[in-house]
């Protein structure tokens, strides 16, 4: 598999009206990049009119095509297919400056980031151009959580335009399908601590005619649903120790009844709610076991992580060695023909 200096990924879904301006754009700032156009499942003329763009301007690039639909499946595959040692993804519907990318890629390599994401919330242009409000809720939803259980600073969390270095593609699991992406994408670098870092970009609505695939109401139940399964994948004793607490005190206000009529009249009128107490507290003991059993999972599972990145390390860094090796000898016998 050939390795690129630089590959742009631009998953699209239905985006026939704004694909070639993307690439265009993309291209006038970085001609040198290889462009991955991930077609996935458009019903519209989105991969054809891609495939011309290409063509008519010869730029470096191809357009995969992937059926499953969700910008996760699309950048899984895209991750999985082309090998490179710098990463930009980027949405393809014009709400991204290309113009930003060279402050983008000058501040990951100059900090050695691995993950460099475009906040779009700084500058207020997000706030004044998006049209969606139920979806800014959302949005700052997440960021408090985010921010509140990892003790972090970020301020845009969710952004679709991002830069990755090759050590964190190749050591980053996308196990989400849909826009979740880039909750999961930074949650993993949290996590595992990666270098993490941000630069305000500029942000416009999508140009008339074009129309987000993002639905309120479904997409705000899902939202609701990642910041659960945040609290309970990343912080198991933060999730489990809440509801255990919740439990525990209900307990104790189910109780003060039962044990006042024992203090009182040494005998128990309220058996239901003695019952129900017991079984409160018993619950409450559950959560907290259960808590404690999966944050020692959880930091046995760092721990490996950890070990593996040790491992990916000291091959890469093995094959950097052998390519130079190569690279050597081969200018080595060239200079010796020349010689002869």
């Amino acid at each position: 598999m050939k390795t690129y200096p630089l590959a742009l990924i631009l998953p699209a879904y239905n985006e026939e009206l704004t694909i070639e301006k993307t690439i265009l754009e993309f291209y006038k700032e970085i001609p040198h990049a290889f462009f991955v156009i991930v077609d996935n499942n458009s019903k519209d003329n989105t991969s054809q009119i891609s495939k011309n763009t290409l063509l008519e301007h010869s730029i470096r690039g191809e357009v995969i095509f992937e059926p499953r639909q969700g910008k996760a499946n699309a950048i899984r595959t895209a991750f999985s297919k082309i090998d490179a040692e710098i990463y930009i993804m980027c949405d393809a519907d014009l709400t991204y400056p290309a113009s930003q990318i060279h402050s983008l890629l000058h501040e990951l390599k100059e900090k050695d980031l691995d993950m460099l994401v475009g906040d779009r919330l700084s500058e207020g242009d997000y706030g004044r151009e998006n049209k969606r409000r139920f979806h800014s809720t959302g949005n700052k939803l997440v960021l408090t959580l985010i921010n509140f259980l990892f003790a972090s600073k970020l301020k845009d969390p969710m952004s679709g335009y991002r830069i990755f270095s090759r050590r964190f593609v190749k050591n980053y699991p996308v196990l989400s399908s849909g826009f979740e992406l880039e909750i999961e994408m930074t949650l993993h670098a949290l996590d595992k601590r990666f270098r993490l870092g941000e630069v305000s970009v500029p942000y416009k609505d999508r140009p008339a005619g074009s129309f987000s695939k993002l639905n309120t109401i479904k997409d705000g139940f899902k939202v609701v649903q990642n910041i659960l399964w945040i609290f309970k994948d990343y912080k198991p004793m933060h999730f489990f120790g809440f509801f255990s607490l919740i439990s525990g005190i209900l307990s104790l206000v189910a109780g003060c009844f039962p044990v006042s009529d024992y203090i009182l009249y040494k005998y128990v009128y309220h058996v239901p709610l003695a019952v129900l107490a017991v079984g409160l507290m018993l619950f409450s003991w559950i959560q907290i076991a259960i808590g404690l059993v999966l944050h020692t999972v959880s930091k046995i599972q760092r721990t490996n992580f950890e070990l593996s990145l040790i491992r990916y390390g000291i091959e890469a860094s093995s094959q950097r060695q052998k390519i130079s090796a190569t690279s050597s000898s081969q200018r080595f016998i060239e200079s010796e023909i020349a010689l002869k």
